[in-house]
């Protein structure tokens, strides 16, 4: 993975909430369209958390993964979050830390890379799922790259769920450009960009 001089540890999530799971999944929807509302650093831990947080001494997660391999990587492209200076950062789970591996606000250059869905700029943080398939491959052979993105799906569907109790709008994007995204967020060689999540103020 890549190195970064700054680690920024994230405020210890919650564990339980006000919102009965039926309520949130009646209310879910897809939003691209964002107020201009800062995103809170708690609430950006919160839905890191859900999407890949560690919830067992034995690092099970909060997604099940195929053979408890964990090939997802998640990273956050922040802007307009209150306590993080815009960049991009590489969420460690097991830390429940950020590590910071770019610098500067760059969700217009994202959103180009997302063909042009320029509602991505507007969004206070993307948080980018990637995965890496080796984990999972060396184990499961090629039928390893599905057991990834069922994966992903899992912890998408998570995130989504968890913004809802936060009052917070997001969509799920897959058309990008994976190698001109892979390059401006320097990602590793062996990892893959999968799926886009913006985040903004709700509705």
């Amino acid at each position: 993975m890549a190195r970064s001089s700054e680690n920024i540890p994230l405020p210890e999530p919650a564990y339980s909430g006000n919102t009965p799971l039926e309520q949130l999944l009646q209310q879910r929807r897809s939003v691209r369209d964002y107020r201009a509302v800062a995103l809170q650093l708690s609430e950006l831990s919160q839905l890191l958390w859900s999407a890949q947080g560690v919830t067992h001494p034995q690092g099970f997660r909060t997604a099940p993964s195929a053979g408890a391999l964990y090939p997802l990587e998640l990273y956050v492209v922040a802007a307009d979050v209150d306590g993080l200076e815009p960049g991009v950062y590489h969420y460690h789970t097991k830390s429940h830390r950020l590590a910071r591996t770019g610098h500067g606000d760059l969700r217009r250059r994202l959103a180009r890379c997302a063909l042009g869905q320029t509602w991505i700029g507007d969004a206070a943080a993307v948080v980018v799922f990637a995965a890496v398939y080796e984990r999972t491959t060396r184990k499961y052979g090629e039928r390893g790259e599905r057991y990834v993105h069922m994966e992903v799906g899992h912890a998408a569907q998570n995130l989504f769920l968890q913004a809802e109790a936060l009052g917070l709008d997001t969509v799920v994007v897959g058309a990008f450009h994976d190698d001109t995204l892979a390059e401006l967020l320097q990602l590793p060689e062996d990892v893959r960009p999968l799926m886009l999540m913006p985040v903004g103020g709700g509705r």
